[in-house]
Parts: structure tokens; sequence; C-alpha cells
């Protein structure tokens, strides 16, 4: 599969440039055929350690809840004369305007609405973790809404999702929803080349270079520096309105600015077996200031 170069030769995550290059990215590989094949998707992302599902989502659906959410910022944040589910920024954001996700930010009341309930209610999503997780499942309340503008400079850092999981069950899964399309200069997520097979070990030293000190979490906010100590490319794909991502939670993935009018926008979901024990943080809606 290819992947279109954006307008820029360099892109940026976290205000750091990370360079457009064959050394840097590659791209996702599509498993959408093996959707009738349980026993082959499970080997697919056991192999690659993420799932990349085009088009297995309701089009529709999607933007109808990117409108929703968009709809409810106050005057002045999208651009004039733009529909809501285009989500595109006016440049400024308004005075008075809580932090994202926290309380009184429209993120915060719309991952515990009713459509944003119903947008995840949807089958697919669970008969697709029922078929990699080998069993009845259930989606952990705590559900993230991501939502980045061009000029921020702010982007997820390098990670892998088990260092942010206490007492993690030992069967558990993301589920990477990007709500709208997603080209690569919106800001989408990328995976570190077949980084879900490294020991913790092998990347702990580029926990020190860091924009958070305080936090041992991260692996790194400079991805270029990342892929090439690592000696691995980060893979990425042009998403649309409809697309699915899966990960495993040893894979090391991150986000890139955003550098288009159209905000990004996107959800994280995590499904475990029925019956395993989570982590009690993840009971509870996601609020950006909750610390988990």
């Amino acid at each position: 599969m290819t992947l279109s170069a954006p307008s820029a030769a360099e892109l940026y995550s976290n205000g750091l440039p990370i360079p457009f290059s064959p050394e840097l990215f590659g791209p996702l590989g599509p498993s959408s055929d093996r959707l009738d094949d349980p026993a082959a998707l499970r080997q697919r992302l056991r192999s690659d350690g993420y799932l990349y599902l085009p088009g297995v989502l309701d089009r529709s659906a999607v933007l109808r809840l990117r409108g929703e959410y968009f709809s409810l910022f106050p005057p002045g944040y999208l651009e004039p004369g733009t529909r809501p589910e285009d989500g595109v920024f006016s440049g400024t954001v308004p005075d008075g305007l809580p932090e994202h996700g926290v309380a009184g930010h429209p993120a915060h009341a719309f991952v515990r609405s009713a459509p944003f309930e119903r947008f995840l209610a949807d089958r697919r999503l669970r008969t697709i973790a029922e078929a990699l997780l080998g069993g009845p499942c259930e989606m952990l309340p705590r559900r993230i809404l991501r939502h980045f503008h061009s000029g921020s400079g702010r982007a997820s850092r390098a990670h892998v999702d088990m260092d942010y999981l206490d007492a993690a069950p030992p069967r558990v899964l993301t589920m990477w929803i990007p709500v709208g399309d997603c080209p690569v200069a919106t800001g989408p997520l990328i995976y570190l080349e077949g980084s879900h097979t490294l020991a913790p070990e092998e990347y702990e030293s580029l926990r020190d270079v860091t924009d958070r000190p305080h936090d041992r979490r991260p692996i790194s906010h400079d991805l270029a520096l990342t892929a090439r100590r690592l000696g691995r490319r980060w893979l990425c794909a042009d998403f649309a309105a409809g697309d699915l991502l899966v990960h495993m939670p040893q894979i090391i993935h991150a986000s890139l600015d955003t550098t288009t009018a159209a905000m990004r926008l996107s959800v994280d979901a995590r499904f475990i077996r029925s019956g395993d024990r989570p982590d009690t943080r993840w009971q509870r809606p996601w609020s950006a200031d909750d610390g988990a």
C-alpha cells in the first residue's frame, strides 16, 4: 500500500520536526480482508502488533458524531461558514474555554453523553474485540476523546499502553477511531514498526530524552530520535472516517502534530475479556485531569 506524501517534506510531533522520509516512515498494512477469519486476524495482530481496518465502521455515523461534538463549542471556535462536522479551526480559542477534557470543556460532557454511548455501542466493535480476545469481552468505561488543532504543538508522545495500566489484565487491546478524515498532516496515530517485540530495557534510555521529566511513562517526545535509535520506521496512513485501528498494549505508538485547518478528533477505547480484573482507574469515565 502506498502512502501519499504530505505537502511539507517535514512533519512535527510535540513541536519537534521529523522528516517524512523512507528512513523514518512507512505505510500501515491493511487487514480488512481477514475480518471473516478470526484465527488469521489474531495471527496478524500477533505478527504486526496492530490491525489497520479501513472502512469497517459507518462513515455517516462517524461524521455525525464529529458534528455533534463540534456543535458544542462557543461561537468563534469554528471557521465561519463551515459546518460543525467539518471541524475547521478558526485559529482562535475563545476566552474562557477550559483546558481540553476537564470539567466545563465540551469533551468532558461529550464522553458522558447519549450520542457518544450510542456510537460506541456499535456491535462491530465488540464483534472484532471478541474475535481477537477469544471470547466475551467488555469495553472499559474510561474512553478518551482526543482533540488537537493546528498551532497547538501538542501530540501524543511515544509510549506503550501497558505503562498507563496499573495491574493490567493479561488480555487487553486498544481501538483507535479517527472521528473524521485524518490524513498524515492532520496528526494521526502512528506505530513504530515491530516494536511490540522489544523488551522494555531496549528503549528505557530514551525516557531520559523528555519534555516531561516528572513523568517516566512516556518513552520520548522526540519521534525522529526514537526511530533512529531503535532502527525502526514509523508506520502511518491517510485515514478516512470509518477506519479503525486495533493494537496490542506493548507496541510503541505516538501521534503527529495537526497542521491542517481541519482538526484531529479521535476516540480511544479498550476492551478486556469478561471476568478479567481491570485497572480500577479505568472503571470511571475519562477526565483529562484524572491522572490515569
